[in-house]
């Protein structure tokens, strides 16, 4: 896991810049004049390297305090650039609004579906579906019935496909869609993988989703981040 053992800026100071790279809509050089703004000179190309040194561990070390999800997934992807080609961001959320998980993909098949059923299976907060809402991409019902057949997901699971039920992971989407803008797209898949990882995970925690941490409650979102990489607030 990454440290801040050779850093030239203090772990309060690389976080403070994570969170908020990872919370709203703005470019690395937005966050260095807000950096420079309270006296710390950082270039934008240092901002870049603390994300992708950063954003996907914050991810997997938030993972285990997540409140569990439910039963009913709505599952959908949206589109992602990179390298100046469309790839495909898997995600899924449960009937409240929680993220369930993410996955993206350079394919848009059956095989892209079960990684991402089964990624999103292994997670500490999901259960095993009792449905889950997709729309018409003919790419699902093959996955479902595979991965039944091969006994990775409950016989009794209901796959429906119906739109209008997925609206919910569709205005899901518009969250990510308002982060990724301002950048214009990734120069890599690593590089968009990891920074994505970040946003869903700061999405997650906005949402409320960590326990005992207010979605809207900065302070207490600022504490748990600094617990989770052993430094003081």
């Amino acid at each position: 896991m990454a440290g801040f053992k050779g850093r030239h800026f203090t772990g309060e100071v690389i976080l403070w810049a994570v969170r908020w790279y990872l919370m709203f809509p703005i470019s690395y050089r937005d966050l260095e004049l807000m950096l420079t703004d309270r006296g710390v000179a950082v270039d934008h190309t240092t901002l870049f390297r603390w994300i992708q040194a950063y954003a996907a561990d914050l991810e997997k070390r938030l993972r285990p305090y997540l409140r569990p999800c439910t039963g009913s997934w709505r599952v959908d992807e949206t589109y992602i650039k990179v390298k100046g080609r469309w790839t495909y961001l898997y995600r899924a959320v449960d009937s409240r609004g929680q993220t369930i998980d993410f996955l993206l993909s350079a394919r848009r098949d059956a095989a892209a579906a079960k990684r991402f059923f089964r990624k999103a299976l292994g997670q500490p907060h999901t259960v095993i579906p009792r449905t889950i809402t997709v729309d018409k991409n003919a790419a699902y019902p093959k996955a479902v019935a595979e991965m039944k057949r091969g006994d990775e997901l409950w016989r009794r699971t209901k796959l429906r496909q119906c739109k209008y039920l997925n609206n919910i992971v569709e205005q899901d989407h518009r969250r990510i869609k308002r982060l990724t803008d301002p950048g214009l797209g990734f120069g890599c898949f690593q590089t968009a993988r990891r920074t994505l990882a970040g946003y869903e995970a700061m999405a997650m925690m906005r949402k409320g989703q960590v326990r005992k941490v207010g979605g809207r409650d900065m302070k207490a979102q600022a504490a748990f981040i600094a617990g989770l990489f052993q430094i003081a607030a």
